[in-house]
C-alpha cells in the first residue's frame, strides 16, 4: 500500500479543511493509498523533518494556501529530502492549485497511479524556494501584512481591502536588473518574477510563463499615470494578459540580479521574504508534483 504524507494548515481558508480531513482520508483509502496526517504549527522545519523520515512515506500531499505550498517545499528541499508533492488548494490564495486546475478527484487518482510531471522552482539568493511568484514593491507586501484573522474571515477580499489602503502610497522605485547577462534599468512601481501565470487570484498575467521550460518571466509595473493604471487593471480583472501593454516591462530569462536603492522585502508565495538584492535562479524541473 502506497504510504502518503498529508500536511494540513489549520489556520487556512477560514480554517475549513478539518472539516474536509475524514472525506480525503476516505478517498485516498479506496485507492489504496494510507495517509498520515501531520498538522502544522510555528517554526515546524525540524519537527517537519523529523516526522518525514520516521514516517518513510513516498510523497507530500500540502493542503492548505500557497504560503503552505511554499512551506512543505522548502522544507524539504533545504534538507535533501527528494520527494513528489502535491496540493490540495483549501487556504486564502490558492494560484499554483488553481493554474493546474485539478480538482480533488483527479489529484487522488494522480497520487494512487505515481503520476507525476516534473516543474521548475526559483531560488533566491541560494537560500530560499519559491514554486509560484516572487515580487516586490507597491501591494506585494499585501499578503504577510493582512492581519489572519482579517485574513480568515473575509478570505481574498482582505487582499483587496488592505490593496486600496496602499493607494495613497504610490511610490515609484528604480530597479537595476541583470537577466542571463544583459542589463537594464527601469522606473516601476512593482515587479513580478513567475513560474506560473497566476497570480493574486489572477489566472494568466503572461503568456508566457510556464512550470517546466526552465525559465522564469519578469513583469514589472513601469511608472505610468493613473488612467493608465485603471485601465491595465481592467484588463487584468478581465482576466486578460499583460504582457504586450506599454506600461509593463517584460522579459523572460533562467537568472535575475534585481537591485534598488530602496529598501524593499521580498515576498515569496505570498510569504515574506529577504531584502533586495535578490539573485534568482531557475531550477529545471527540480520537483516531481502530482497532477
Amino acid at each position: 500500500m502506497k504510504k502518503i504524507l498529508l500536511v494540513y494548515n489549520p489556520v487556512s481558508g477560514h480554517a475549513a479543511f478539518k472539516n474536509r480531513l475524514d472525506a480525503v482520508i476516505d478517498s485516498f483509502q479506496r485507492r489504496g493509498v494510507f495517509l498520515s496526517v501531520y498538522r502544522t504549527c510555528a517554526d515546524d522545519n525540524s519537527a517537519f523533518v523529523e516526522y518525514v523520515k520516521a514516517a518513510g512515506v513516498e510523497g507530500v500531499i500540502a493542503a492548505g494556501g500557497d504560503g503552505t505550498l511554499h512551506a512543505v517545499i522548502n522544507w524539504l528541499k533545504k534538507n535533501s529530502i527528494e520527494l513528489p508533492v502535491g496540493v490540495i488548494g483549501s487556504g486564502t490564495s490558492n494560484d499554483f492549485a488553481a493554474h493546474l486546475q485539478l480538482d480533488d478527484e483527479k489529484l487522488f487518482d494522480a497520487v494512487a497511479n505515481d503520476r507525476t510531471r516534473p516543474i521548475d522552482l526559483g531560488l533566491v539568493n541560494d537560500a530560499e524556494y519559491f514554486i509560484n511568484v516572487a515580487s516586490a514593491g507597491v501591494f506585494t507586501s499585501i499578503a504577510h501584512e493582512v492581519d489572519a484573522r482579517l485574513k480568515n474571515f473575509l478570505g481574498k477580499s482582505a487582499y483587496y481591502l488592505r490593496g486600496l489602503g496602499e493607494l495613497k502610497n504610490l511610490k515609484t522605485l528604480q530597479l537595476n536588473i541583470i537577466a542571463d547577462e544583459q542589463k537594464f534599468s527601469v522606473e516601476v512601481f512593482l515587479f513580478l518574477v513567475l513560474n506560473s501565470p497566476s497570480v493574486a487570484g489572477f489566472k494568466k498575467l503572461s503568456d508566457a510563463a510556464q512550470i517546466d521550460d526552465g525559465k522564469l518571466d519578469f513583469l514589472a509595473l513601469k511608472k505610468c499615470s493613473v488612467s493608465n493604471l485603471a485601465t491595465l487593471a481592467k484588463k487584468i480583472l478581465a482576466g486578460d494578459s499583460v504582457e504586450g501593454n506599454e506600461n509593463i516591462f517584460s522579459l523572460q530569462a533562467k537568472t535575475f540580479e534585481i537591485s534598488s536603492s530602496a529598501k524593499l522585502t521580498s515576498d515569496l508565495d505570498g510569504e515574506a521574504g529577504s531584502l533586495l538584492p535578490l539573485r534568482i535562479k531557475t531550477l529545471k524541473h527540480a520537483l516531481n508534483f502530482f497532477c
